[in-house]
């Protein structure tokens, strides 16, 4: 239950940050920054749970289908806004805090 609860927060997060958006509907089904979120939730659990392959795999599908590569490992915290977001990339050394937004051609995380 928890899980639908922070869903429902990204969500409602989007439709008050982005002037262009008329509700949570619209958030849900269009916007591919909200849509790399699930991907990462999922990615994220497996990564936890050490099942890094499927992991991986599930963060290449979103990146496919959203243009938005965020690695498994990287920590997110909550109302992440990514707004049009083709060509992000977060890597797995990142950590992003909580209210956050993140633009277009972004790169993340890093060593160096």
């Amino acid at each position: 239950m928890l899980f639908f609860k922070e869903i429902y927060e990204d969500a409602k997060n989007i439709q008050n940050k982005d002037p262009a958006c008329r509700n949570i509907f619209e958030v849900i089904i269009l916007y591919p920054g909200f849509h790399i979120l699930l991907f990462h939730h999922l990615a994220h659990f497996l990564y936890k749970h050490h099942l890094l392959f499927i992991a991986r795999l599930v963060s290449q599908i979103g990146r496919f289908f959203t243009g938005i590569e965020i690695h498994p490992g990287a920590t997110i915290g909550r109302r992440l806004f990514i707004d049009h977001g083709m060509g992000i990339v977060i890597g797995e050394t990142a950590t992003i805090g909580n209210d956050c937004v993140i633009y277009h051609n972004s790169t993340l995380g890093g060593t160096r």
